[in-house]
């Protein structure tokens, strides 16, 4: 079975930040890029599936995942753009970065029913890791009311993500 390699990534990308929170909370700048990174992942993550499934359900999945993420992207560049912010690169973002890569890579290796269970599984421990972000971290460290307010609307919505991707899960074999 394949391990969900940017889950994993990621949930450690989550507790990194959590022990930066301990010392340094991130800055808001600093929130925005890691926020804006992990959707652009689950973006080409999609992309990727789209190209590759031919499983009715993981595409419809994979359509999802890639219009609510952009969208969620497309409001969060609005917002520093009014707020006069530039998202400032991180340790984080480079190390989400890097492993979202070596996982494209993994999966882009796989086909059929292999990729469609590997993608999906990876989803699951992708959103779990980002909803614990976002709760535990991410918004309790926002300072600025907009901002919090747009990650506490990407939490509600990545975890429902979550829940239609558990499920799949559940079906794929």
């Amino acid at each position: 079975m394949l391990k969900p390699i940017l889950g994993t990534a990621l949930l450690a990308a989550s507790l990194g930040t959590a022990s930066m929170a301990a010392d340094a909370k991130p800055t808001d700048p600093q929130i925005a890029h890691i926020a804006y990174t992990a959707g652009h992942i689950d973006v080409t993550a999609a992309e990727q599936a789209l190209k590759k499934s031919k499983n009715a359900e993981v595409i419809a999945f994979a359509k999802t995942m890639e219009r609510d993420h952009k969208a969620v992207n497309e409001q969060a560049l609005a917002l520093v753009k009014k707020l006069k912010v530039t998202p400032e690169d991180n340790a984080i973002s480079q190390s989400l970065s890097t492993q979202a890569s070596n996982e494209l890579t993994t999966l882009g290796a796989l086909d059929g029913a292999a990729f469609d269970k590997a993608y999906v599984e990876n989803e699951v421990a992708y959103h779990k890791s980002v909803n614990s972000a976002l709760a535990e971290v991410l918004i309790p460290s926002a300072q600025n009311k907009e901002l919090k307010s747009l990650l506490e609307t990407g939490l509600t919505l990545f975890k429902q993500h979550q829940m239609h991707a558990e499920h799949l899960a559940s079906i794929i074999k």
